[in-house]
């Protein structure tokens, strides 16, 4: 009884200690002057001149080359930092768990199988601590996603200044998640079970389940509808190609199956996420137009013949092959935790060979374009979005990766967190002793 209430009470203590006020609506023109400019699509302007205008980047110059008038604007002059489009997460379960270990701040999944009518994004909270954990390090937009079942439901991309989940969303209802059958099974073994890995006899049961669910949607959508069916209607969008069908799976004959089993059912958009082996199969890939969220970077190779740096330079090796790769933090129970770090796994993948420039795309526009979000995020160009923030370093660097301003939007975000709040007082404790 004493442990519940000590739950109830830290749970009380979060929601009352709510984030920031979400910043107000641009009001005056603001010209960033003389930082190094990556605008990620890899890029970079030296000296460079950006305004931002009623929550839009209005103009992206060269410094030394163009000159403005900017009377009447606020002027940040950051000579020396550096400007960065807001960075991206994709499927990530921030804002729908709080505390791992308090049932009620748990809203990540539904109990069933097939779940493709479950939205995310009405159980995003918007005053979660642990997103705003992450803007100082420059995330300032994510994926929203639901776990658990075959099918999870259906996530939406949403930005990290909000006041609640209409204010927040991007793109609603982007797509439907799907977690392959896995063609190998190990024993639990706090069960005490048989650890060593051996092949799935249920497969080929478990791929004709899912076959067949996406044939009786089909036939649903095509008949006259006496009952509305909620999971068969939320389907609707992989058919039409609304909806991106975002299929969980990582090792190479799963990615096989699952491509050829999407375009046996007429389904074209497709993303693999995780993506272990994606890397054996780039051909495949390019050729059928498939994009990877690749597996979280920090983690160890998962057999004991493979290299064992092949998860800092997976990224490289499919992007050498022309694949479109974006980066996730998604890796069990410590994802959110880890969310914080996904401009420092971008900067590993630069560390085992990716040019810097193409390793801040997996984190802007490649993300963007996956997310069908390129027309107004992920990188700094006229016309789109001013979210955006300033780092005195390189932002893929966790040492120079400190932000003075951020934008959404074009307005300007606070940086404030409680963590932030909890080093300002520690950081002062034997000074004034």
């Amino acid at each position: 009884m004493k442990k519940i209430i000590s739950y109830i009470v830290m749970l009380c203590s979060l929601i009352m200690i709510a984030q920031q006020t979400p910043a107000s609506k641009q009001s005056q023109d603001i010209a960033i002057v003389g930082a190094t400019a990556h605008i990620g699509n890899g890029t970079i302007i030296e000296n460079s001149l950006i305004i931002l205008k009623d929550g839009k980047i209005s103009a992206v110059h060269d410094g030394k080359l163009v000159k403005m008038d900017l009377t009447g604007m606020k002027i940040i002059k950051v000579n020396d930092k550096h400007v960065y489009p807001g960075f991206i997460i994709p499927n990530s379960t921030l804002g729908l768990v709080e505390i791992d270990y308090v049932r009620a701040s748990i809203d990540e999944k539904e109990i069933g199988t097939w779940n493709p009518h479950i939205r995310s994004l009405i159980a995003y909270n918007a005053e979660s601590k642990i997103v705003e954990s992450t803007r100082p390090n420059g995330i300032l937009l994510g994926q929203i996603t639901p776990r658990g079942g075959r099918i999870s439901g259906t996530s939406s991309v949403v930005q990290f200044d909000a006041w609640n989940w209409e204010d927040a969303a991007v793109k609603i209802d982007d797509g439907i998640h799907l977690n392959w059958p896995s063609c190998f099974t190990r024993g639990d073994w706090q069960l005490g079970g048989d650890t060593r890995l051996k092949a799935n006899d249920k497969y080929t049961e478990q791929v004709k389940e899912l076959t067949d669910y996406i044939n009786n949607s089909k036939v649903y959508h095509k008949g006259k509808k006496s009952k509305t069916n909620l999971p068969f209607d939320a389907m609707d969008g992989l058919f039409k190609g609304s909806k991106k069908l975002f299929i969980h799976v990582d090792n190479e004959k799963g990615i096989i199956d699952a491509i050829n089993f999407s375009k046996n059912n007429d389904i074209k958009n497709i993303v693999i996420v995780g993506g272990h082996e994606a890397y054996k199969v780039t051909g495949l890939l390019k050729d059928n137009d498939v994009s990877v969220l690749l597996e979280h970077v920090h983690s160890l190779p998962k057999s004991e013949d493979e290299d064992y740096d092949l998860p800092y330079k997976a990224a490289k090796l499919l992007v050498d092959q022309g694949v479109l790769v974006a980066l996730q933090t998604d890796f069990h129970d410590t994802e959110r935790i880890n969310a914080r770090n996904l401009p420092f796994y971008a900067g590993t993948c630069a560390a085992y060979g990716l040019d810097k420039e193409q390793a801040l795309k997996l984190i802007t526009l490649n993300p963007a374009k996956i997310l069908e979000i390129d027309d107004k995020y992920g990188s700094l160009e006229t016309g789109k979005s001013a979210t955006l923030f300033i780092s005195e370093g390189d932002a893929l660097d966790m040492r120079t990766n400190i932000l003075t301003h951020a934008f959404i939007d074009g307005r300007e975000i606070s940086l404030e967190t409680h963590q932030t709040e909890l080093w300002k007082r520690y950081s002062e404790k034997y000074n004034n002793q």
